[in-house]
């Protein structure tokens, strides 16, 4: 019940072979990378841009109740 030898791999890989196929493989990897890539432009492009965030303005002199009450009005 130790490592698994070599055999057991090339079972392993021959059975995963014949479930996707040479071509899948790739495919699948490719996708994969193309999400990777998306997700990592998504949180560079949020990263750049914060005066396009949505924020509530509050004044330090007034109370926290009255900026809830401008936030309700505003929407």
């Amino acid at each position: 019940m130790g490592t698994f030898s070599i055999w057991h791999w090339l079972i392993v890989l021959v059975v995963v072979l014949l479930l996707f196929g040479r071509g899948k493989i790739p495919e699948l990897m490719g996708d994969m990378a193309k999400g990777i890539r998306n997700f990592r432009k998504g949180m560079t492009d949020e990263e750049e841009s914060p005066e396009d965030a949505k924020t509530v303005e509050h004044k330090a002199d007034e109370p926290v109740s009255a900026a809830k009450q401008k936030a309700g009005k505003s929407s």
